[in-house]
C-alpha cells in the first residue's frame, strides 16, 4: 500500500511538472499573447521561435527539457524516500524492482502533462523537448544519441519535425540495443511513438512535400516539433 501511495504522489508530481505551460507563459509575459493562437498553435519551442524569436524559444526549450529531467529525478529519489517514510525501509531488491517502474510511470506522466496540460484545457506541445529531458535523466547515453541525431538531421534538412521523429526512433533503437531495465525500454518505446503520433500532421505535410523549414518566412509557422 505504501508503494502505491508513493507512486500516486510521484505520478501527480510528474504530471504537474509536465503541465507547466512554459511556452504559453512566455507568450503572455513577453507579448501578452496566447501562443496557441499563433503559428502551429502549439506551446512548444519551435512555435515560440517562429512567433517570438530565438531567445524566448531557447528559454522554452531549456525549460521543457528541465521538466523531463525533474520528473525522473523526483521519481528516482522522492518515491523511495516516501516509501521508506510510510512503511519499514525497503530492501535493496525491492528498490531495484520498483524504482525503474516508478521512473517509467513518471516519464509517461510528464510527457502527457506537457502535451495535455491541465492549465491549458488539456492542450500543449508535442513532448519532444520534454522527452529529451526524460532520456537524459534516465539514460544519458540514449539521450545524447537522440540529441545528436536531431542535430545532424536538423542541420541537413532544417525540418524540426523530421529531426524530432528520427531522434525518437533513434532513442528506441538505442534503448533496445544497450542493456536497460524493462520499464526503461517500455518508457522509451511508448514515449517515442507518442512523440511521433503527436507529429502526425507534420507527417502528412512531409509526404506532401509541404513541410516548412526553419529560416523560411510566411507560412512556415504551420509546423512545429
Amino acid at each position: 500500500m505504501a508503494f502505491w501511495t508513493a507512486g500516486a504522489v510521484g505520478l501527480a508530481i510528474a504530471y504537474l511538472l509536465g503541465s507547466v505551460p512554459t511556452g504559453y507563459l512566455v507568450g503572455k509575459l513577453l507579448r501578452g499573447i496566447d501562443i496557441r493562437d499563433h503559428g502551429s498553435k502549439s506551446t512548444g519551442a519551435t512555435n515560440v521561435l517562429r512567433t517570438l524569436g530565438k531567445w524566448p524559444a531557447l528559454f522554452v526549450l531549456v525549460g521543457d527539457v528541465l521538466k523531463g529531467v525533474s520528473a525522473i529525478i523526483a521519481a528516482r529519489w522522492f518515491c523511495p524516500w516516501l516509501y521508506s517514510e510510510l512503511s519499514p525501509p525497503p530492501t535493496a531488491s525491492d528498490l531495484q524492482i520498483w524504482v525503474p517502474w516508478a521512473v517509467c510511470l513518471a516519464g509517461i506522466a510528464v510527457l502527457l502533462g506537457h502535451s495535455r496540460s491541465i492549465w491549458l484545457n488539456f492542450t500543449g506541445g508535442k513532448s519532444a523537448a520534454t522527452g529529451l529531458g526524460v532520456l537524459l535523466a534516465m539514460s544519458w547515453p540514449v539521450g545524447l544519441g537522440a540529441a545528436a541525431i536531431f542535430g545532424v538531421v536538423l542541420a541537413m534538412t532544417r525540418i524540426v519535425s523530421l529531426s524530432s521523429m528520427l531522434a525518437a526512433l533513434t532513442a528506441i533503437v538505442l534503448v533496445c540495443a544497450v542493456e536497460h531495465p524493462l520499464p526503461y525500454r517500455l518508457l522509451v518505446i511508448g514515449g517515442g511513438f507518442y512523440v511521433i503520433i503527436r507529429h502526425r500532421a507534420n507527417v502528412q505535410r512531409l509526404l506532401a512535400g509541404t513541410e516548412p523549414r526553419l529560416g523560411r518566412n510566411g507560412r512556415d509557422a504551420k509546423a512545429e516539433a
